[in-house]
């Protein structure tokens, strides 16, 4: 099965080899059928602290790393494709 991968914006690198990450998706309303915004914040593992607040990143599931971590930074979504670091 598949795993998962996420975009959103680093809101805070302020932990060890984390950044929390802030995923935006639009739904649409059951009842008034207007599209709304929901996001969700997300722990994920930065092993090199290379990321910092305000980058876009991907992110993928992962197995639990720790109590809040389930999710790794795979790369960073504003780079061209085929560019790592």
């Amino acid at each position: 099965m598949p795993r998962r991968v996420l975009r959103g914006t680093v809101v805070s690198d302020k932990g060890d080899k984390t950044v929390v990450v802030l995923v935006e998706r639009r739904v649409m309303h059951p009842v008034y059928k207007k599209f709304i915004r929901l996001s969700k914040k997300y722990h994920a593992h930065d092993e090199e602290n290379r990321f910092k607040v305000g980058d876009v990143v991907s992110i993928e599931e992962s197995r639990p790393i720790s109590k809040l971590k389930r999710w790794r930074v795979v790369e960073d979504a504003d780079a061209p494709a085929g560019v790592a670091g």
